[in-house]
């Protein structure tokens, strides 16, 4: 089993920066994928970020791509993501995940199935 346990949500103004962590904790292995999604009410989440432990390669939704970065510290096993230039429409409850990166394709499903959620962290941007 895996642990998550996201922190650094929070009210800011658009443009504004905010960023998240979240602390891994229990079974991890090299081969995982970690990220982050995005859940706004009536909608399934969205996927936001992923980086990959093994190599540190990206992926992120068009939307956040060149505001958001999302990072990685194996030694904490620990992923981050930075939110540059946060618009209304990035608010939301925001969930990291883990899970194998051979089934990372399971990601971008709708709805997502990644292996492990963490319990979500609100984030709030005014306009």
């Amino acid at each position: 089993q895996v642990q998550l346990v996201e922190s650094g949500g929070g009210l800011v103004r658009a443009g504004g920066s905010l960023r998240l962590s979240c602390a891994a904790s229990g079974r991890t292995f090299s081969s995982y994928a970690m990220g982050w999604f995005r859940q706004t009410p009536g909608k399934e989440r969205t996927f936001v970020a992923l980086i990959s432990r093994s190599d540190g390669s990206t992926n992120y939704a068009d939307s956040v791509k060149g505001r958001f970065t999302i990072s990685m510290d194996n030694a904490k096993n620990t992923v981050y993501l930075q939110m540059n230039s946060l618009k209304p429409e990035d608010a939301g409850v925001y969930y990291c995940a883990a899970g194998s990166m051979l089934y990372a394709n399971r990601w971008y499903t709708n709805p997502p199935r990644p292996d492990y959620w963490g319990q979500g962290t609100q984030v709030t941007v005014s306009s």
